[in-house]
């Protein structure tokens, strides 16, 4: 079988710009992933493929049918008939079995019967498949099976199949089957998943394009929301998510065949500055400064004059993949208060008489959505400010808030901070006065000890829960950390010039400088970037040698160090770095070197660790 590598864009947030991507795949995991996507093969009520469980001749003509021109016009309802004396009507899979019957894929046997639940062979399986591809076997060589067999290897059908012939087909060899199927070349010498009007590159099937094909949505949550399925992965603003919890105007997606939900909790609130190419039809807006593009017909109604005079309201746009707007909120929906960082501060000025006529702020939530606020005339707020703002269909105002702090430990279980418990929903962000963001997950927190100093601000639900938490740089993980390779110096005289050459995920990257040299050395050390991506600052890491080293510890003499979940291991061999992994280094047949953050009580953690054979 051809393999390639297949990436779904995060954040489908994998599609586009979405960010990504559950995980590339190749071989067997490409074939069961692309099935899947495409509803060929779905798994259980728990999401698993059983892919070693046999395959019921049942449940290949469901996967014919799915594999097929029919594939949605049919369902498992029972088709109120039946063909044969062993299938009743209402049977599950007796409309498949009519059409793959019907379209002579499959066939019955001379006493009536269909045998149903009979396990299927591989010639049967290969015999059926060939027949959709518009062989039959007025156009084989010789007899069955061997003349079908044949065909089956020319073809690759059987590529990376393991079964011979008289063997029964499990999943796996149905998920390689049907894969195969999909790239291979009908009787009119097309690819087959062309005619099913799948994307190709390279003429196989673009997994990308079809996941993006068998995506149902976007929809905008009520308040109360049921999915057909339960997802066996999650996706929350691109990221891989615990909770499969949906809230009101949240804006998911999902891919049934492939179990997997996307939610996005991205908004933007503030006036309409402007609607493009025209306030009749738009096909963006711009809110706050910044322009968004329009991804349904809801919105592009509700912010167009079709709806009346939009222009300079107040409005909340719901953001969906791509940062689409997906639909708007309006009047007393608009309502919300926001708490977060200020990353940047810029004054709008009027071209004709050089005045300031707005301010946009932007600001990181505690959601980890940055935002962009809008406020009227000149106004001022330093980055890393700790504000709050507050929306409401008059307009927004932005405040500075004072700290309120709190001390405690997290308990192992990450459900409460000192005496208090974290809302269900609860909403972490670590801050520095750079304007750094990170969001946080509670159980990054378990276990730690969080001093007064740690925390800058916190909220209370209705029932005393921890609902908003802010601290204070107290995790490190809102720096990048990277291995600072070499540093080229080229100052002369007063001026300062060089570069770092730096590795970031196995990644080498040059970072020129000039005016600004920090103080770091070659070795780990953690960088700040600005919102343009230029950096902001660089901070050298703490070097250790490790006496030992796993997934969650390492030890240095007798003292124990956290390892973050991120860390970066290298290989180094003389001048080259090999990106490779905690399990493939020891502190027996390796000197291992980390380096670790210097950040608050919950940071200190192994960043970097260089490893090199003895």
């Amino acid at each position: 079988m051809k393999t390639r590598v297949l990436s779904l864009l995060t954040a489908i947030c994998i599609m586009c710009s979405l960010l990504a991507v559950p995980a590339a795949a190749a071989g067997e995991d490409t074939a069961v992933q692309t099935v899947r996507a495409l509803g060929i093969m779905k798994g259980d009520e728990n999401g698993s493929m059983n892919l070693g469980h046999n395959v019921t001749r049942a449940q290949l003509a469901k996967m014919l049918s799915a594999a097929s021109p029919f594939k949605d016009s049919i369902s498992d309802s029972g088709s109120g008939y039946s063909l044969f004396k062993d299938v009743k009507s209402d049977y599950w899979g007796s409309e498949y079995i009519r059409l793959a019957v019907e379209q002579g894929w499959m066939v019955g046997y001379t006493d009536g019967c269909f045998r149903p639940d009979e396990t299927v062979k591989l010639e049967e399986a290969c015999t059926a498949v060939l027949r959709v591809l518009g062989y039959d076997s007025s156009t084989l060589a010789g007899s069955f099976p061997g003349a079908q067999l044949s065909k089956a290897n020319a073809l690759g059908l059987r590529d990376d199949i393991k079964a011979q012939q008289g063997s029964s087909l499990t999943r796996r060899d149905c998920a390689l089957l049907f894969y195969n199927m999909l790239n291979a070349k009908t009787s009119t010498g097309q690819v087959y998943a062309a005619t099913l009007g799948y994307s190709l590159v390279n003429d196989e099937v673009d997994y990308t394009a079809a996941a993006l094909d068998n995506l149902s949505g976007p929809y905008v949550a009520d308040g109360s929301v049921t999915l057909p399925f339960t997802p066996m992965t999650v996706y929350r603003n691109g990221k891989v998510s615990d909770s499969t919890a949906i809230n009101r105007y949240d804006v998911y997606y999902y891919n049934e065949g492939m179990s997997v939900l996307w939610v996005y909790t991205n908004r933007a609130s503030g006036k309409i500055d402007a609607l493009s190419p025209s306030s009749t039809s738009p096909t963006s807006v711009t809110v706050s400064g910044k322009t968004y593009a329009i991804g349904s017909s809801s919105a592009t109604y509700k912010l167009s004059a079709m709806s009346g005079d939009t222009s300079g309201n107040t409005v909340t746009l719901l953001l969906g993949m791509d940062d689409k707007v997906v639909d708007v909120l309006t009047g007393t929906s608009v309502n919300a208060v926001y708490y977060g960082v200020v990353n940047s501060c810029q004054q709008q000025v009027d071209d004709k008489n050089n005045a300031v006529v707005q301010t946009n702020v932007g600001v990181t939530t505690t959601d980890g959505v940055r935002r962009t606020f809008t406020l009227e005339g000149w106004q001022s707020y330093s980055v890393g400010a700790v504000v709050s703002v507050n929306v409401t269909d008059s307009g927004v105002r932005l405040s500075g808030i004072s700290k309120r702090q709190m001390r405690g430990t997290v308990n192992s279980d990450a459900s409460r901070f000192g005496e208090r418990s974290f809302a269900a929903d609860v909403e972490i962000l670590d801050v520095n006065d750079l304007g750094g963001a990170a969001t946080i997950e509670t159980k990054r927190l378990a276990g730690r000890t969080l001093e007064e100093k740690d925390v800058l601000y916190y909220g209370l639900d209705e029932n005393g829960g921890i609902e908003y938490l802010i601290l204070n740089d107290a995790t490190g993980d809102l720096w990048t950390y990277a291995y600072l390779k070499e540093i080229d110096d080229m100052s002369f005289g007063l001026s300062v010039n060089g570069v770092y050459t730096i590795i970031v995920g196995g990644v080498e990257q040059a970072i020129p400088y000039s005016d600004t040299k920090y103080t770091v050395a070659v070795g780990g050390i953690a960088i700040s970037y600005d919102e343009d991506g230029s950096v902001k600052t660089m901070k050298k890491l703490e070097q250790y040698t490790l006496s030992s080293f796993g997934a969650e510890w390492a030890t240095v003499g007798n003292q124990r160090i956290s390892v973050s979940e991120d860390v970066q291991v290298y290989l180094r061999d003389g001048g080259s770095y090999y990106l490779t992994s905690i399990s493939a280094v020891n502190a027996q047949d390796y000197t291992l070197t980390g380096w670790r953050d210097s950040s608050g009580s919950a940071g200190g953690q192994i960043r970097i660790v260089i490893a090199e054979k003895k």
